[in-house]
């Protein structure tokens, strides 16, 4: 697909992907339309001049037939996590909604970012969501790519904010057993790098390509070097097998901003591993010219944002109800 004219449908255009994205697809040139549930909420973003907005629900048919009308390429990055009692089905549902709008607007291509997970085990609610929504989208007529991350790096990323709150509030602290798995993260420049480059890549066939950060490393050696970087001293973690998810979801939601709602799926999602399975994204999307950004460089780069948005004093972030990753 030629990047010439692209027409770009960024749903949940609120969010904190959708929302850097759509920048990055006007620097490319793209015809970008943003679609939100509530369009004023758009009324303060930067770009708001520059994009056509429209609203738009995925759980409501009739609401996505102007929004997809003459797009070429949809970027799906709203998920029911924290704002729905049965997100699963809602998700399921809201996917199966988006294959029919983009089959009668005449869509070419669906882009969609769903979670690293590693293979043959039970997943959570919340990853194995974003597998069934990948699945029904890669099922679809349409060409299709899906983009599986990890933990994304910057500054109002909501698996990033429970790192930083987490160690910025507790020196000492007893954790579940999952500080030990394994984590690959990646910073938002280079997601976003992938997404838009997503629109025009090559495709030999629809299907999930992993994407990482060039770091494996345990959530606790994540919580530690972002220490290093805060300036902070070394934490102290006492492990605690027995936690269960339930439990460390409100130990999370007693300590952080981050609503119980959304804590709850991000903690059941790091009971498992979350590291690129496969390593042949290369083949269709090359890494960024300047390379894939470090750990440690990612989050250098987050503080500094953050510190140039507020004024250097960090700030509690406020979560949008749609904020993938």
């Amino acid at each position: 697909m030629s990047d010439e004219q692209i027409k770009s449908l960024v749903t949940g255009a609120t969010g904190y992907i959708g929302g850097q994205l759509v920048p990055e697809l006007l620097g490319r040139g793209h015809a970008v339309r943003a679609m939100a549930r509530k369009p004023a909420k758009l009324d303060d973003a930067p770009w708001r001049n520059r994009v056509e907005v429209v609203p738009g629900d995925l759980t409501k048919p009739d609401s996505l037939t102007a929004a997809f009308a003459g797009m070429d390429v949809v970027y799906y990055l709203v998920h029911s996590m924290g704002t729905s009692k049965d997100f699963v089905a809602e998700e399921a549902r809201s996917a199966r909604n988006v294959v029919n709008a983009a089959q009668a607007a005449g869509v070419r291509r669906l882009v969609y970012l769903g979670g690293l997970h590693p293979g043959g085990i039970e997943l959570s609610r919340h990853l194995s969501s974003r597998v069934e929504v990948g699945e029904i989208l890669l099922e679809s007529s349409i060409e299709t790519m899906v983009l599986q991350a990890g933990i994304v790096i910057g500054s109002g990323s909501a698996s990033f904010e429970m790192v930083r709150h987490l160690t910025d509030r507790l020196p000492v602290m007893t954790t579940p057993k999952w500080v030990h798995n394994k984590i690959q993260p990646i910073s938002i420049d280079d997601i976003l790098y992938y997404l838009a480059e997503a629109a025009t890549a090559d495709l030999p066939e629809s299907r999930t390509w992993d994407v990482g950060g060039p770091d494996v490393m345990e959530y606790g050696e994540a919580m530690q070097i972002y220490a290093d970087v805060a300036g902070l001293r070394r934490r102290v973690m006492v492990v605690l097998p027995f936690l269960t998810p339930t439990i460390a979801s409100l130990w999370v939601g007693l300590v952080t901003p981050i609503p119980a709602g959304l804590a709850r799926p991000l903690v059941e999602s790091l009971e498992c591993d979350a590291i690129a399975q496969e390593h042949d994204i290369d083949a269709v999307i090359p890494q960024p010219p300047s390379g894939l950004s470090t750990y440690r460089d990612a989050v250098v780069a987050a503080l500094k944002e953050d510190a140039g948005h507020h004024g250097g004093r960090r700030h509690l972030l406020r979560f949008s109800k749609v904020a993938p990753q």
